[in-house]
C-alpha cells in the first residue's frame, strides 16, 4: 500500500489537473466493494483523489465543494423519513433534465436479483418501489455518490433504511435491512457498501426494497436501472412530471421510448449525411455537381430549382 500511495502521489506532482483528458477519468470504474484507505486533496480546488484497498484511485468531487450547493442543506431531515412534507408537487417543473454520470459522477448497481415484485399498484395499495430477492446478509451498495440523509431502524413497513441523497438530487430508498454500514451525514461514493439485505418491517422474505425519489415524489427505478444486468440505462435523464404518477412505470413507456430512440438515430444519421455548399464566384452547377461527386439533377431537386437557375454567390445549396 505504501508503494501504491508514493505512485499515486508522484503522478498528482506531474499531472495537470485542469487539462485532464476526461476520457481518461472516465475509464476509471468504481470497486465492486471499494473500501476508502485515505483522501488526498489536488491542486485544483473542487476535485479530491480517493485511494481504494486494492490499489485503485478515482477523483471526487471534494466535500467543500459539496457544501456550497443546496442539494444537502434544503429540505435537508435526518429524523424523518419524508424530508419533503411541505413541497408540493404543483410546484416542480413539468420536466427536469439529470447528468446521472459523466467524468465525475459515477455508478454502480446497488443489488442485482430477481425483481419479486414491480413499481406500481399491489394489492390495491402504492407500491413505491421494486423489490429484489437477496439473502440475509447480502451486499448493497450506493448506485451514485452522496450523502446518507436517514439511517434508522423503523417501526414503518420499511423496518430498517438508509436514504442517500446523490448529488444529482434523487434519492434512493434501500428497505428491510438487517444491518447498516453508514450512519447519517456520512458522505459515501458510487459502489461503496452501505447495508446488509435483510427482511425487517412489512415483509414476507427477504428482499431489497429499493426506490428512487426526486423532492419526495417516487417514480419508477427500472427508468433508471436494467436490474437484470446492473446497466445503467443511460448516461442522462429526463425526469417527466407524470413519471411521479404510480399508474406510470417504465414496463408501459418502454415501447414508446425505444421508438423514439430508432427515429432519433435514424435522423441523426440522415443529417450527418447531409452535404452543403456555398456558391462562390465562377460557380456553375455542373461544376458544383463535380466537385462533389453529384448530379446537377440530383442538386436541383434537392434545393427545388431548374439546370437554368441563376446562381447567386453566397448562396448555400444542398448537394447531398
Amino acid at each position: 500500500m505504501k508503494r501504491i500511495f508514493i505512485a499515486v502521489v508522484a503522478l498528482l506532482a506531474t499531472t495537470n489537473l485542469y487539462a485532464l483528458d476526461s476520457l481518461a477519468v472516465q475509464a476509471i470504474k468504481p470497486l465492486a466493494s471499494p473500501i476508502v484507505v485515505d483522501t488526498l486533496t489536488t491542486d485544483n480546488p473542487s476535485l479530491s483523489v480517493l485511494l481504494f484497498n486494492d490499489g485503485t484511485w478515482r477523483y471526487v468531487q471534494s466535500a467543500t465543494i459539496e457544501q456550497d450547493t443546496t442539494v444537502f442543506s434544503r429540505y435537508w431531515d435526518t429524523e424523518n423519513i419524508s424530508a419533503y412534507r411541505t413541497l408540493s408537487i404543483d410546484s416542480l417543473p413539468k420536466s427536469v433534465a439529470i447528468n446521472l454520470v459523466d467524468s465525475l459522477k459515477n455508478y454502480r448497481y446497488p443489488y442485482i436479483g430477481r425483481i419479486t415484485s414491480r413499481y406500481g399498484i399491489r394489492h390495491r395499495r402504492a407500491h413505491n418501489g421494486v423489490d429484489i430477492a437477496l439473502k440475509v446478509g447480502d451486499t448493497i451498495c450506493s448506485a451514485f455518490d452522496g450523502r446518507v440523509r436517514f439511517s434508522k431502524a423503523t417501526d414503518t413497513g420499511y423496518g430498517t433504511l438508509v436514504i442517500i441523497r446523490h448529488d444529482n438530487g434523487i434519492e434512493t430508498y434501500h428497505g428491510h435491512l438487517s444491518a447498516r454500514l453508514v450512519e447519517e451525514g456520512d458522505r459515501v461514493v458510487a459502489g461503496q457498501p452501505i447495508a446488509l439485505g435483510g427482511n425487517s418491517g412489512r415483509s414476507t422474505g427477504p428482499h431489497l426494497h429499493f426506490e428512487t425519489r426526486y423532492y419526495g415524489q417516487s417514480f419508477d427505478p427500472e427508468r433508471l436501472i436494467n436490474f437484470h444486468t446492473g446497466e445503467l440505462r443511460r448516461d442522462h435523464f429526463l425526469l417527466k412530471k407524470g413519471y411521479f404518477s404510480i399508474y406510470s412505470k417504465y414496463s408501459q413507456d418502454f415501447n414508446a421510448e425505444a421508438e423514439r430512440e430508432t427515429a432519433e438515430k435514424r435522423e441523426n444519421a440522415l443529417s450527418a449525411e447531409k452535404r452543403y455548399y456555398k456558391v462562390r464566384k465562377g460557380d456553375y452547377l455542373g461544376l458544383i455537381a463535380k466537385r462533389n461527386h453529384t448530379t446537377v439533377s440530383a442538386i436541383c431537386r434537392l434545393n427545388g430549382i431548374k439546370p437554368t437557375t441563376t446562381l447567386q454567390i453566397g448562396r448555400v445549396l444542398r448537394v447531398k
